[in-house]
């Protein structure tokens, strides 16, 4: 049932016309400034107080070495759950909705656009940091 609730979603995302490639780089890069006092992407990229997040988009969840993570997401992992754009939209909005226990103390972004800017801006970096 779950599957058929995931499988609407994305029909209803696509019939919409709500696509995550329309967010804007630039714009997603100073979006991301208010995540930098926690998280780091590009080469050089480490671990800080939350996990780098190179390659993120598309990644399933818990997937950074070295990197200490909640034990619900942790469950989440262990279910097979990835950071695709639907997953990483609906956690921007509100971390705590998607992960009521995490680690994440952020609010959330409450505009949809600079959610989709900060998607594109993620979605361009390798997992070793590179830009794609």
């Amino acid at each position: 049932m779950k599957q058929f609730g995931v499988v609407a979603a994305l029909a209803l995302l696509v019939s919409t016309g709500a696509a995550f490639a329309e967010g804007d780089v630039a714009k997603g890069s100073k979006v991301f400034k208010k995540c930098k006092a926690c998280h780091a992407v590009g080469e050089k990229a480490k671990n800080k107080v939350g996990p780098q997040l190179n390659g993120i988009v598309g990644a399933g969840w818990g997937e950074v070495e070295g990197y200490k993570y909640s034990k619900p997401l942790l469950a989440g992992k262990e279910e097979g759950k990835s950071w695709d754009e639907a997953t990483l939209d609906a956690y921007l909005t509100k971390p705590k909705k998607v992960i009521p226990k995490g680690k994440m103390a952020f609010a959330g972004l409450k505009k949809e656009q600079q959610r989709q800017d900060v998607i594109a801006y993620l979605a361009q970096f390798n997992k070793d940091g590179s830009k794609k």
